[in-house]
């Protein structure tokens, strides 16, 4: 294992934190950057300020700015943003052999879906991960709390000996994670999450507490939570309305009051947004399954306005 070649791809938070903790341990492994980041990487490396892990400075064996660029690997760990997916495994076929086991860590309900559509061959290990990380303006990586977990499963390829592997890759480099008895129940679970969390935050660009103090609002935040639920369980996703609740409970007592969303943060700086993933998937998915949704059509459609 200790040979095995490597890639990670996209290294913005959650890559930048996986790629700093596989760099430390492994001697072979490539992390695909552009611009102004893969000079910083050739130059410092990967500086990770870690609260689980302390502050690690740590060196891939190479940096490249084209998935075409990395060759033949035997494990890569996907990591960027929805809306630059399907672009990304356009350029990996030419490197994923049948065997390659490809690791898409990355926000949203079907990504494996999409990754197995998209590529047509190697071995996807469907994962998440519960983790606060992201770029500085110096491109080195912040993870902050004491909790950066993934989970590990598969929803459709039999290669149980695929999930076993990268479980031993990533437990040799000290990366917190845990093999799931049901990845779909899980993904869903943080998807539904996230469908409310990150879709009411931006509609109305306030914070958690703001959301909360306003009993209009918080009750808007339990539709989106619900309706999310809703599709799931129509969809046969095995998972108990408890989790529904107990999401809706965070939400009152768990998250911080002054916490934001990245889809938030994107609209506030004009950029391009995960929006279809955190909204436009789960209002389509509801249409098809024939499932009403109107507080996630509505916060959609007033979003779409508002895309750059």
């Amino acid at each position: 294992m200790s040979k095995s070649k490597i890639a990670v791809v996209g290294v913005g938070g959650v890559g930048g934190y996986l790629a700093g903790m596989l760099c430390k341990t492994y001697e072979n492994v490539t992390v695909v950057a552009r611009g102004d980041r893969k000079t910083s990487i050739e130059k410092h490396g990967i500086v990770l300020h870690s609260d689980c892990n302390g502050e690690i400075v740590s060196r891939p064996a190479k940096v490249v700015s084209s998935c075409r660029e990395l060759g033949e690997q035997d494990y890569i760990f996907v990591c960027v943003k929805n809306y630059s997916l399907k672009e990304v495994c356009e350029e990996l076929k030419s490197v994923v052999t049948d065997d390659t086991i490809v690791i898409p860590v990355m926000n949203g309900a079907d990504v494996g879906e999409r990754v197995r559509e998209y590529l047509g061959k190697g071995i996807i290990v469907d994962s998440l991960i519960y983790i606060v990380a992201f770029a500085n303006e110096d491109y080195s990586i912040t993870q902050q709390g004491d909790f950066a977990n993934l989970r590990i499963g598969q929803v459709m390829d039999p290669y149980p000996e695929a999930v076993t592997a990268v479980s031993n890759l990533l437990a040799k480099a000290s990366i917190s994670h845990k093999i799931s008895d049901d990845i779909e129940c899980d993904i869903w679970k943080k998807y539904m999450l996230n469908c409310a969390y990150n879709v009411l935050t931006a509609y109305y660009d306030l914070t958690i507490g703001e959301l909360r103090g306003d009993e209009t609002k918080a009750k808007e935040y339990e539709s989106l939570v619900y309706e999310a639920y809703a599709v799931a369980a129509r969809k046969g996703v095995n998972m108990d309305k408890k989790y529904a609740d107990k999401t809706i409970d965070q939400f009152y007592h768990k998250l911080a009051d002054n916490a934001t969303s990245s889809l938030q943060r994107d609209y506030r700086d004009h950029k391009m947004t995960e929006l279809e993933t955190f909204s436009g998937y789960i209002v389509r998915e509801a249409e098809k399954q024939g499932v009403e949704v109107p507080v996630s059509a509505r916060m959609y459609e007033g979003l779409k306005k508002r895309e750059i």
